[in-house]
């Protein structure tokens, strides 16, 4: 780098000011010598940098030249891959590079003549990326801050003060969610995609998201609007264009109708930079109306997955059925299968994210397992062989030939088949051999029949079952592949697909339930019926609307803007798609949805896995206490009427907070649950489904049974000891004046019971707390009696005196924990695993000490038994017979 006086320094440093250049840059010093620049900074304006290109152009940098030291280049491009503009402090002593940030409205800026007068065109801003106008900019006036103290404003020789300068001219910013233009090139032309000033009055306008949104799904479902519908209509096509050029994913295609549109965006993990192109032949004016998003996908990988799996039959050719013409242009094979399942799987994800936006859950949903692979989302990474994530599709052998598969037994649509449940379990048991599942270890798995065949001469598809619920640790749905022929295998083939009118040829697929009549309706029932049986298989029983009610058969809805003929009702479809029309997940779906594990993202609180158990307690006056440590998510209610779809509930599940903002207690009156009913369904008997924050439920049969007398329990009246004479010890005081007892009295309540008190020679027990109506008596430790159960529980007093509730079976003499009485530390609750019977035992301290768990610590499942607030231990009630198999506190105020 030449340093001579007279000359640049660099041509990325031209001369851009009337006096003489300083040793370095063509800026004077404040005293005139390039020796005041000792403790200076200077500050300089890159234009061109044939190193950096234009990319730097119009960036702000300050230069420390403490050692004399010439400015790198290499600093200066290593700036090019940050936004401009920038502003970049430099200390070439310590070789340290700090970047900050500036506003574009801080930037003031010059004509691009060496005899500026100071006048700003309008028409182009330097700042821009690709701006054309080849200005450099003058030194501003910086305000000093805490990394720039020295900084001061440049002067030219013999003047006592520095010109002033122009003020840049101000932008007003768009209020939008994105940035618009037109006239652009296509993403291939080179240019780097940067959001332009000027707007289009056409340019696509996304109303289902904001930008700088962060998702979690790799397929992302979008729609908005061109210009304005209501005044004029408008056709054409969205073109999406991802960043990177291209790289990352070829543009798509999507139909707008209306000036309505619905796509599908692919996105690839970290920020991606999305333009939406509007493209009509009925605009006079030339040009693409462009606007731009930025959307941050973040991947999901601490919650469990949802695992895609074909099942095929030990001998199969590994084939679906599929037409004559199916099967010479695209096959009907493995790879093809596994291709489509893959985009249907996608397409659930992005219909269920967007489901819960909706609801105002977020754009949380269930992730899949990836794995590297040839691509199969777009046509163009199949057909390189592009490697990129890909959901990983299990292709599992079953024991089973494809005979046994296939028989009309197995047939669910077979009337007179004996055995029309029996796929399941045979799916079931070769994904726990394919998994190799331990106990604990809990798998979500959506599996597939691949060797399911439509009988034309029966009538009926053999090898087929749509089922889902949970099984031990396997929670499972599973489907047949009637359907997969019509299925979309790529991005670019969902509009085709869901287009499609060609009608269905019973000669060699099936027409499923005679809602199949055309190849977009197949993929409607397909899809859309397994999306179904994925629904049990997350908890989801059957509702009175939505996709647990067989509303998937308008699917299409969700991703297109106009609907076309359908056969199943005889009509021509909607010409307008809207929200109100389109199928969706039901309110208590989406409840159950918002703390599955499944769903969960990275901001969510991770709720206790130790007890997922619900508690109720009834206090009277016709109120019950439900008690969760994971929280009461909503409460299902349902009246004696027949009917088994949920049709009324109470739902407790905030919005706004991480963790839901579900209380841990909930008060619930009988008035308050009726008021909730139909005037005609007030009486009668009501049943209660609670479920916690863990995805557990507890089940009332009779809300009214709980307010009856057999949850109460009449306490011994309390008594109160005189003032002790120092004489005597209290027992012995206590025996020789009998203590008083008190008008007070209290009742006690039940809550519920754990096990099922059904041993042979079980017998109710019950005991009340001496501590609780004499205030003398002090309890000072629990004997707790187990081996493989729990035998037995003694409380001891400071007396001697112990109540024993069971037996003293198990270890002998049992295992004995002491309170710390001097620090006031009392029993506040149990810990209990527990399911038949009473499997093992933990105490629970109100200074927060836990004892060990007595008996078996592995057993049944856990549960905390705490009084809530307010209220304290009373008793314990329950049952006994080889050992306790029943086992329920009594509480008190």
């Amino acid at each position: 780098m030449d340093s001579a006086a007279g000359r640049d320094c660099c041509p990325a440093f031209p001369r851009t000011h009337s006096g003489p250049p300083c040793k370095y840059h063509g800026y004077e010093s404040e005293d005139g010598h390039s020796e005041g620049y000792k403790k200076a900074q200077s500050v300089v304006i890159v234009e061109r940098c044939a190193f950096a290109g234009p990319l730097l152009a119009g960036s702000r940098v300050i230069c420390d030249w403490r050692q004399g030291q010439p400015l790198s280049l290499y600093a200066l491009v290593c700036a090019v891959t940050l936004l401009n503009p920038i502003q970049i402090s430099i200390h070439t002593s310590q070789a340290v590079l700090k970047l900050r940030r500036r506003s574009k409205a801080s930037f003031r800026t010059s004509d691009s003549s060496a005899e500026s007068n100071g006048t700003v065109p309008t028409t182009k801003s330097t700042s821009t990326l690709n701006s054309s106008y080849g200005a450099s900019t003058p030194p501003s006036s910086v305000q000093p801050n805490g990394s720039m103290t020295n900084v001061t404003a440049t002067k030219s020789k013999g003047d006592s003060t520095a010109p002033p300068l122009p003020p840049r001219p101000s932008v007003t910013p768009l209020k939008s969610n994105r940035n618009s233009t037109v006239g652009l090139g296509s993403s291939g032309s080179g240019v780097t995609m940067r959001s332009p000033g000027a707007t289009s009055p056409f340019a696509p306008k996304l109303t289902s998201i904001a930008d700088s949104t962060v998702v979690y799904q790799k397929v992302l479902l979008v729609y908005g609007e061109v210009g304005d519908p209501l005044q004029r209509p408008m056709a054409g096509n969205i073109t999406i264009h991802h960043d990177k050029d291209g790289q990352a994913f070829p543009p798509t295609n999507w139909p707008v109708s209306d000036s309505y549109f619905k796509a599908l965006v692919y996105l690839s993990p970290g920020w991606n930079q999305i333009r939406f192109d509007f493209t009509t032949a009925s605009l006079s004016k030339d040009g693409i109306h462009s606007s731009y998003m930025m959307l941050n996908y973040l991947p999901l990988n601490n919650s469990p997955p949802l695992q895609l799996a074909i099942i095929v039959g030990r001998d199969s050719p590994c084939t679906y059925d599929a037409v004559p013409e199916r099967r010479e242009r695209e096959g009907n094979g493995l790879d093809t299968a596994i291709r489509k399942y893959r985009m249907a799987a996608h397409l659930w994800q992005a219909f269920t994210a967007e489901q819960m936006y909706r609801h105002k859950f977020g754009r949380r949903c269930f992730r899949f397992e990836e794995e590297w692979q040839t691509g199969t989302l777009s046509l163009r990474d199949w057909e390189a062989g592009n490697l990129k994530n890909e959901i990983k599709v299990h292709v599992i052998r079953s024991d089973k030939t494809v005979a046994e598969i296939q028989d009309l037994q197995l047939a669910q649509q077979y009337a007179p088949a004996a055995k029309k449940g029996d796929l399941y379990p045979i799916a079931s048991d070769a994904i726990k051999k394919y998994f190799r599942l331990r106990p604990g270890q809990r798998q979500y798995v959506a599996a597939m029949f691949l060797d399911s065949h439509w009988d034309p001469v029966v009538g009926t598809i053999r090898g087929h079952a749509a089922l889902g619920g949970t099984s031990d640790d396997l929670q499972l749905a599973i489907f047949g592949s009637q359907a997969l022929q019509s299925y979309p295998s790529c991005i670019e083939e969902v509009v085709p697909a869901l287009t499609d009118c060609t009608r269905t040829d019973t000669r060699f697929v099936a027409n499923d339930l005679n809602e199949s009549g055309s190849n977009w309706e197949a993929v409607n029932i397909g899809i859309g019926a397994h999306l179904h049986e994925v629904g049990h298989l997350f908890g989801c029983p059957h509702q009175e609307s939505g996709v647990m009610l067989r509303d998937y058969v308008r699917l299409n809805r969700t991703f297109l803007v106009r609907e076309h003929y359908s056969t199943r009702t005889q009509s021509q479809g909607l010409r307008i798609c809207r929200i109100e029309d389109e199928c969706g997940w039901h309110r208590l779906d989406i409840l159950r949805f918002r703390h599955h594990p499944c769903f969960r993202t990275p901001v969510d609180t991770i709720l206790s896995t130790l007890d997922d158990s619900i508690q109720f307690y009834p206090i009277g006056n016709g109120k019950v206490i439900f008690c969760a440590p994971s929280g009461i998510s909503f409460i299902e209610i349902y009246p004696d009427d027949g009917d088994e779809l949920c049709r009324y509930w109470l739902e407790y599940v905030s919005t706004e907070s991480r963790n839901g903002g579900m209380p841990w207690n909930v008060t619930l009156s009988e008035a308050n649950v009726r008021s909730r009913l139909p005037e005609n369904k007030r009486k009668g008997k009501v049943k209660l489904q609670v479920f916690s924050g863990s995805s557990r439920s507890l089940t009332i049969v009779d809300f009214s049974e709980l307010l009856s007398k057999s949850y109460i329990v009449n306490l011994p009246a309390r008594q109160s000891a005189p003032t002790k004479d120092e004489g005597l010890t209290m027992n012995t005081y206590n025996r020789l004046t009998k203590l008083p007892q008190s008008f007070e009295t209290r009742p006690g309540f039940k809550g519920n019971k754990l096990g099922f008190s059904r041993l042979d020679g079980s017998k109710p027990e019950q005991i009340i707390l001496d501590s609780v109506n004499l205030q003398t008596k002090l309890l000072t430790s629990i004997k707790v009696y187990s081996g493989y159960a729990l035998d037995g529980i003694a409380f001891c007093y400071e007396d001697g005196h112990c109540q024993l509730f069971g037996k003293r079976g198990g270890k002998a003499g049992g295992d004995e924990f002491f309170f710390d009485t001097r620090r006031g530390e009392t029993l506040s609750g149990f810990y209990l695993r527990a399911g038949l019977w009473i499997d093992g035992l933990q105490i629970l301290t109100s200074l927060g000490r836990k004892s060990q768990i007595y008996g078996n610590a592995h057993g049944g499942s856990g549960h905390i038994l705490m009084p809530p607030a307010g209220y304290t231990i009373a008793g314990v009630s329950g049952s006994c017979g080889q050992w306790i198999d029943g086992f329920q506190l009594i509480i008190t105020r």
